[in-house]
């Protein structure tokens, strides 16, 4: 596949103001409103079945959800549960051990591990013993390749060397914390204290561990922030010097997330100023020497991300971009989203539903979808456009035997307001997005989203 090798990003905000409106992050195709109950654990079964069959089975990707966290952060749009019952966490970890086993059985043994990732909640929530037993649990159900990346979302409140020593101990090898921002106005707004020294402590652990690569993240939109107080913690992140930084824009929705209602609206920078701190962090970042990937992250040219993009070889799924292309995905867990072979699937969402549907000895999907030919084929459009800002028009006629401009008439009439406007190139071979599309590349992959609608968009959070 060419890529588009053309790297800048170029920033205008009136084009900005006029195109952001709600829309998918593409983590999926299609996205999870479309999941029904049609899905259930028999055709997750089956998939897994017919995935093991296939010529040349795929690698396996492993997400485990760990719901709890010691307190709640007001911006916190993830799935998680405040406890501070270490017999709670234990039981969880119970259940948990019980879905390993059920999914080991269904999985061939041959089938290597080539990533795992742990999210939630916080990971690091559990204590050091907790995060050793369920390693080496995974560790003995499942067969890891030898260079697998294995990735773990850590808070680095209530932290200590402990904790990354159990987590070095099992095998993971990325570290990923959330900053947010420095500020302490800011930080006290949204419920979580997080001094700076903290997290530098945290890091020079991790590099003196020696984890493989460690990401930042960054939010921009919360109460009380400006470019000025802003600027002090990008700055005082690069010169941290993580290997990658996610810079997520917040989403209020209050309708959605009840705690959110804490964050007054008046304490919210308005559109303008928010603008302006995306701005601040796309020049100060790539100013430092990251390349802006893509959506909100950045990495190091050497980094593996920047390479997979480089060689058309990075994906997306449930957990953001990924160098492990082709992996099916199976998730651990409440709520947690598998991706294998043409299925989604989504496990319950509450703890008794989950320790229940266990005890009864079945799989926990409870809805998820099933991928046409048409679903695929708009989801590889999707994914390379999202990854790597390049389509190349003839591979994609050629692959699934179509006239492309034929085919995608309505999307291409649809993108021609944003190829007037620069935001991409059209040719007879390629679709390639511009420097100053590269901002707003959700709004140009939702013209091959032939399930949005105006009532679907609502669900989603504006697209820059």
């Amino acid at each position: 596949m060419e890529n588009n090798n053309n790297k800048s990003t170029l920033f205008d905000a009136e084009l900005i103001k006029r195109y952001s409106k709600p829309g998918p992050r593409y983590t999926s195709y299609p996205t999870a409103p479309m999941f029904s109950e049609a899905i259930g654990p028999n055709e997750f079964r089956n998939e897994i079945a017919e995935t093991n069959n296939s010529t040349e089975p795929t690698d396996l990707s492993l997400y485990f959800h760990i719901p709890f966290c010691d307190t709640l952060c007001y911006f916190c749009a993830c799935n998680m549960l405040i406890t501070h019952d270490d017999n709670k966490k234990e039981n969880y970890l119970r259940y948990l051990k019980k879905e390993i086993d059920m999914i080991a059985e269904l999985t061939k043994s041959d089938r290597k591990v080539s990533q795992m990732h742990w999210g939630g909640g916080t990971p690091s929530y559990l204590p050091p013993s907790q995060i050793v037993s369920l390693g080496k649990y995974i560790r003995e159900s499942f067969t890891f390749d030898d260079d697998a990346e294995v990735s773990v979302e850590i808070d680095p409140r209530g932290l200590t060397r402990e904790h990354l020593e159990a987590f070095k101990e099992i095998g993971f090898n990325r570290i990923s914390m959330g900053v947010q921002d420095f500020d302490p106005e800011v930080q006290e707004a949204i419920n979580r204290i997080q001094p700076e020294d903290m997290t530098i402590q945290v890091v020079d652990w991790c590099r003196e561990l020696g984890f493989k690569s460690i990401n930042l993240d960054l939010i921009y939109g919360l109460p009380h922030q400006n470019v000025e107080k802003f600027r002090k913690t990008v700055r005082s992140v690069i010169d941290i010097k993580p290997d990658r930084i996610a810079t997520f824009n917040y989403a209020h929705v209050p309708w959605m997330k009840k705690h959110q209602t804490i964050i007054k609206d008046e304490w919210l920078p308005s559109t303008d100023e928010k603008l302006k701190l995306l701005h601040l962090v796309i020049d100060e970042f790539t100013s430092a020497g990251y390349e802006f990937i893509g959506m909100d992250h950045f990495a190091f040219p050497e980094d593996e991300i920047v390479v997979a993009q480089n060689n058309g070889t990075l994906h997306r799924n449930f957990q953001g971009y990924s160098t492990k292309k082709g992996c099916d995905l199976i998730a651990m867990g409440i709520t947690g989203i598998s991706e294998v072979g043409d299925i989604y699937a989504q496990n319950v969402k509450t703890l008794d539903e989950y320790y229940e549907i266990i005890d009864n000895g079945e799989l926990t999907t409870f809805k998820g979808y099933k991928l046409s030919h048409e679903d695929q084929l708009r989801k590889e459009i999707i994914m390379q456009l999202m990854c790597h800002f390049y389509l190349d028009k003839k591979s994609i006629g050629d692959a699934y035997n179509l006239s492309f401009d034929e085919h995608f008439s309505d999307a291409l009439e649809a993108m021609e307001p944003m190829r007037e406007d620069g935001l991409l190139e059209i040719t007879e071979e390629s679709i390639t997005v511009l420097p100053v599309g590269r901002l707003l590349i959700r709004n140009i992959t939702m013209a091959f989203d032939e399930y949005l609608t105006d009532k679907k968009e609502k669900k989603f959070s504006k697209t820059i």
